[in-house]
């Protein structure tokens, strides 16, 4: 049965609009404006109905909510952002609306029109400055609710607007949360805690919905409640349990073709507000060089990459950096890398949804050729995270705050 706006609730949010445009009303500024003029509508519409000038209403309270998540929430798709079953919501055309549960994907009875998916866009778009239009057909935006939104429209999109929810998620804020839930052994949860707090550089990797973004939050959790901590995203996604810290995000160009904010310029802008360790959302582009000469200095650091597994999140990190510019080249990037990169958390789902941590690897300091050397301190074997029995090469950072990973790693391999 698909599950579309009904006539009566669209008529009465109509209505609603037209007051509300009508009376000069600013509902972002007046919380019970909207309440106040549904109510008043869904009334007017009842008393209607009962001359014979339409239907009655089956269910007014209900009509009342559909209306209220049309004018100030989002419409049909306000119950999935209600929903803490639901991870992502996505609409590939107005009769696919999609959403996953527990990381499985399944297809929605929703049914909306084109109108209704611009007008749930331009919603969602209000409250972060950006834009969606021809000149630029992609928007990165973060939703009041910390949620992520990525548009694109057509051309780029064949015929329909695509639109791609990440909700934010409040559940999982440090490593015991990970251990309780099965995607971290407590051996390894020690280790990255001790890892953490002396000054590690951490690289998460793993493919798109493993929970890079997750790890990185629950990592923060084990650092000193002292450390100020500096963040860079392309949009606001992580949410960091830290008292002293700054967020910064990239900004798109106006309409004239400036004022962009790119995360080069906010990872060299972070290095001037005394961080005591930088976080980068993601490395996608010559960002990452920016990065490395960072945590070269002697900055602890954490960020995320896309790869495959721990070596191959090494081999794009020693690649990325090149596309700076000619003038940088892999005999300078690899030894770089392979010096400050102390450790990479290799993250998985599996296809029932589950995810996990899949390896933990430790670069020696050395390179072979253009390739980094590692260790594997964790693997999976047999759907179980194990400890290889090997242990970190580089222990100076761990002595420094008086720690000693190899009695965590010792219990581990037991």
């Amino acid at each position: 049965m698909m599950v579309r706006m009904t006539d009566p609730v669209r008529t009465i949010a109509d209505r609603v609009r037209t007051r509300v445009l009508r009376d000069g009303v600013d509902l972002a500024r007046d919380d019970s404006a909207a309440a106040r003029y549904t109510h008043e509508e869904v009334r007017r519409y009842s008393e209607r109905a009962l001359s014979g000038a339409h239907a009655q209403l089956g269910d007014e309270l209900g009509t009342t909510r559909e209306v209220l998540a049309s004018i100030t929430g989002y419409g049909p798709l306000q119950p999935f952002f209600e929903d803490p079953a639901v991870e992502e919501i996505w609409i590939n055309a107005p009769t696919k609306v999609f959403v996953a549960r527990h990381g499985v994907a399944e297809l929605t009875t929703v049914v909306l029109s084109d109108r209704e998916v611009r007008e749930l866009v331009e919603r969602m778009l209000q409250h972060s400055g950006r834009r969606v239009d021809l000149s630029s057909p992609f928007v990165d935006a973060t939703l009041p609710d910390g949620s992520r939104l990525h548009v694109a429209i057509p051309d780029v999109a064949r015929a329909h607007w695509s639109v791609n929810i990440r909700k934010f998620q409040r559940r999982i804020k440090s490593l015991a949360a990970l251990v309780e839930l099965g995607s971290l052994t407590p051996h390894a949860s020690e280790f990255l805690r001790m890892s953490v707090l002396a000054g590690a550089n951490i690289l998460v990797s793993g493919a798109t919905h493993t929970g890079k973004t997750t790890m990185l939050n629950a990592l923060i959790s084990g650092a000193r409640s002292g450390d100020r901590v500096v963040t860079v995203e392309e949009t606001f996604e992580l949410d960091l349990d830290v008292r002293d810290l700054v967020a910064l995000q990239c900004r798109q160009p106006s309409l004239e073709g400036t004022g962009e904010i790119t995360l080069r310029r906010l990872i060299k802008e972070a290095l001037r507000m005394r961080p005591d360790r930088l976080i980068v959302g993601e490395v996608r582009e010559a960002e990452s060089l920016d990065l490395l000469i960072a945590l070269n200095s002697g900055l602890p650091g954490m960020c995320t990459i896309h790869a495959n597994s721990a070596r191959d999140a090494l081999a794009k990190l020693c690649t990325l950096p090149l596309l700076a510019g000619r003038n940088i080249d892999s005999a300078f990037v690899v030894p770089t890398v392979a010096s400050c990169i102390d450790l990479v958390v290799h993250l998985a789902i599996d296809r029932h949804g589950h995810r996990r941590v899949a390896e933990i690897a430790a670069p020696t300091g050395g390179c072979t050729g253009a390739s980094v050397d590692a260790e594997a301190l964790f693997v999976t074997r047999d759907g179980a995270l194990v400890s290889t029995g090997a242990a970190p090469r580089r222990l100076e950072k761990y002595r420094a705050a008086g720690l000693d990973p190899d009695i965590v790693l010792a219990a581990a391999a037991r």
